[in-house]
């Protein structure tokens, strides 16, 4: 099995393809579609490097897998659909509560669908996925959000999402709508560093912390050593506390309004209106 990278620099993110070689058998993890914000413009050019590659090497894609509904950029995942028809898409079944809690937020009407029926197939924890040669585990490690999973590849490579990044920027916040600082703790340390040390970890995100270069692979072995926030030795209690006071500090992702809604429909955007425009929509707080 192989896996190449794409990175997309305005949103820190890490989209993959693993790949078999042999066989051609693949999956796309976590695909960007390219938004603008001040114009509110929509773009694929993330997206079509990957369609490229996949072209290249003439590659059947399986799956287009989500590791959670992303709160810092458009996924792709319904525009890679459309020239990928026979890749089905997947999130973890707890995008239900994740639809649920932002059709409140959002105040969208009975239409809004908060029973994960935009996304073709959802997935439980321990679910394996089959995709001719590859094998794909759902470990649901939830936290960042309810609906997080990473997911194990024939044994050997997991994709975390925003679970855990690389040793020295540490792990996802936990202060989303239905997120959890407890529950990330339990996902990283009884699902994650229970897995042989060997195990490569591949991110969802690298924000490059002083200026070094682009990494984003990692083992297990390291995370359990290195974490800059849950070393394999820190208690629960350390952990939240950290994590608390962290999150407090934070400010809302740039693109959190724009893409949730978005994401949880698994890309789809709202009806176009009679001028042929789709409009996302923008809660308004007084504080």
């Amino acid at each position: 099995m192989k896996i190449k990278e794409f990175y997309d620099e305005p949103t820190f993110t890490l989209s993959y393809v693993a790949y078999d070689e042999e066989t051609k058998d693949a999956v796309i993890i976590d695909p960007v579609l390219d938004y603008e914000p001040q114009g509110s413009t929509i773009a694929e050019e993330t997206a079509d490097k990957i369609l490229g590659f996949v072209d290249e090497l003439k590659l059947n894609v399986h799956f287009i897998i989500e590791t959670h509904a992303h709160a810092d950029h458009l996924t792709s995942a319904q525009y890679l659909k459309g020239k990928l028809p026979q890749a089905i898409t997947v999130i973890h079944e707890n995008i239900k509560i994740v639809q649920s809690t932002f059709k409140d937020i959002f105040n969208f009407d009975d239409s809004f669908d908060v029973e994960g029926k935009t996304f073709d197939r959802l997935v439980k924890d321990n679910d394996v996925l089959e995709a001719g040669s590859l094998k794909i585990k759902a470990l649901h490690t939830p936290g960042h959000t309810p609906a997080c999973t990473s997911y194990l590849i024939n044994e050997k490579a997991l994709f975390t999402g925003d679970a855990i990044f690389m040793p020295d920027f540490g792990t996802g916040r936990c202060d989303f709508p239905a997120g959890s600082a407890e529950d990330l703790y339990n996902s990283i340390t009884t699902k994650i560093f229970s897995l042989p040390d060997e195990t490569e970890i591949y991110v969802g995100h690298d924000y490059q912390p002083n200026g070094r270069d682009l990494e984003f692979k990692t083992t297990v072995g390291d995370q359990k050593t290195s974490n800059v926030h849950i070393k394999e030795d820190i208690s629960k209690e350390e952990f939240l506390k950290f994590r608390t006071a962290r999150d407090k500090t934070l400010m809302a992702p740039k693109l959190l309004l724009a893409s949730v809604q978005v994401n949880i429909q698994n890309g789809i955007f709202p009806k176009a209106e009679s001028n042929g425009l789709s409009y996302l929509k923008i809660p308004v707080r007084h504080e």
